[in-house]
């Protein structure tokens, strides 16, 4: 007699997750959204996305109206209106979407400092589910004393930490980096906002006044320092840049799901 698939938890069967779920959600993409009283800030560059994304990876569309549709159930089963959420795309025959329903996560207050390491992500135009390397170097980080990874090429340009993208001030300019990163929605956000802003290979980090990490949880969390060989750059508080990120961001209104 054959045997059919199951998974063991440290040894004991489990039963309630299907094996199939497991090996299809490793090749795929998503997108985290923080829900607060059931609007999501840039709920349409969410939805536009993972239309994109699913375009790109299994070259079939994904409207807005089937996400929105499983976001209202995630409200619906919750029974809250401030949650995290995680929508996952996979295929087999078909698309499918896994939705995981959390908690709200409030933004961080402390400064972060960070150690540049050389590393370029795999597809970075894509937020895929390959986040392996993502979570080894902000691991690495830590270990060696920091709060996160910050990533550049091989010939030092700066682009993006391990689940943040970063800016930088100069003045009251704020400056991306040039090189690939994932366009993340509240760094697309924050470019929506601003009447205009710079891009540019950013190589000398100590060549800005301030640094500030973006991502669905944090809208601008200010870097401490960041670390460059044996070179650490500290930045202080500056009060010009934080102004304009937050005056960017009072343009946009939360988008109701």
């Amino acid at each position: 007699m054959g045997v059919s698939e199951f998974l063991l938890l440290d040894g004991t069967p489990l039963r309630t997750v299907d094996p199939a779920l497991l090996k299809a959600t490793s090749f795929g993409h998503f997108s985290s959204l923080q829900v607060r009283d059931g609007r999501v800030d840039g709920l349409d560059l969410h939805y536009d996305r993972l239309d994109k994304s699913t375009r790109d990876v299994f070259r079939t569309p994904l409207p807005a109206d089937r996400v929105r549709t499983e976001l209202r159930a995630a409200l619906e089963h919750a029974g809250a209106g401030d949650l995290s959420l995680r929508v996952q795309v996979f295929a087999d025959t078909e698309v499918h979407l896994l939705t995981r329903v959390g908690p709200p996560i409030a933004p961080g207050t402390e400064p972060l400092r960070l150690l540049a390491v050389e590393h370029e992500r795999a597809v970075p135009h894509l937020k895929h589910s390959g986040t392996f390397d993502l979570i080894y170097y902000g691991r690495q980080a830590q270990h060696a004393g920091y709060d996160d990874a910050l990533f550049h090429s091989t010939a030092g340009e700066i682009s993006e930490a391990s689940i943040w993208n970063i800016c930088f001030a100069r003045g009251a300019r704020i400056v991306f980096p040039s090189a690939p990163v994932l366009p993340g929605i509240r760094q697309q956000l924050l470019q929506r906002g601003l009447e205009s802003f710079d891009v540019e290979r950013v190589t000398d980090v100590s060549a800005y006044d301030a640094a500030y990490l973006t991502n669905s949880i944090d809208p601008a969390l200010p870097v401490a320092s960041i670390t460059v060989g044996a070179k650490t750059i500290t930045y202080g508080k500056h009060p010009e840049s934080a102004e304009r990120i937050a005056a960017a961001y009072a343009t946009e209104s939360a988008q109701p799901i």
